[in-house]
């Protein structure tokens, strides 16, 4: 018998990384923030791809844009990318070291940056300013931290 983790666990990560995400920075810091909300769905596309899919994905992204403020449907767009590039390599990406998972996610949210901005310069709304590249760097710095955290949470709550 498979055990499986609290139902509560999903939206709970999902409530945290909205948090992270409105948190306030200095203006100048603002566009190097690490996408949360990206980190914690690759996290449950990798691990529990029965639970979160393309279709989770939209909705949380849905539910990040209607926090944010932003474009309705941009982060939607974004996430379903990300889950479908992570869906296509899960089986890879779940074997790799946790170093090379992190290059893989600094690459898949360099990816998610690409995006953001092509949806930006179409609209007319210009590109992104330079320090918002750093956001891939530094969500790959923090897959690691992230990755173990939740990773143990999960697998202490699916043994109790």
């Amino acid at each position: 018998m498979i055990r499986r983790p609290p139902a509560w666990l999903l939206p709970a990560t999902v409530l945290m990384a909205l948090v992270l995400m409105l948190l306030p920075l200095p203006p100048a810091l603002a566009p190097a923030r690490p996408a949360w909300m990206a980190l914690v769905v690759a996290y449950w596309v990798i691990e529990t791809p029965e639970r979160v899919g393309l279709g989770a994905a939209f909705v949380i992204g849905l539910i990040a844009d209607l926090c944010v403020g932003g474009l309705l449907g941009e982060q939607a767009l974004r996430m379903v990318v990300l889950a479908f590039i992570l869906q296509r390599f899960r089986a890879r990406l779940r074997f790799f070291p946790l170093w090379q998972q992190s290059a893989a996610i600094g690459a898949i949210l360099l990816n998610d940056r690409v995006v953001a901005s092509a949806v930006h310069v179409a609209l007319g709304l210009g590109g992104p300013p330079p320090v918002a590249w750093l956001s891939p760097v530094i969500g790959m710095a923090a897959w690691p931290v992230l990755f173990l955290a939740l990773d143990a949470l999960r697998l202490r709550l699916r043994r109790a």
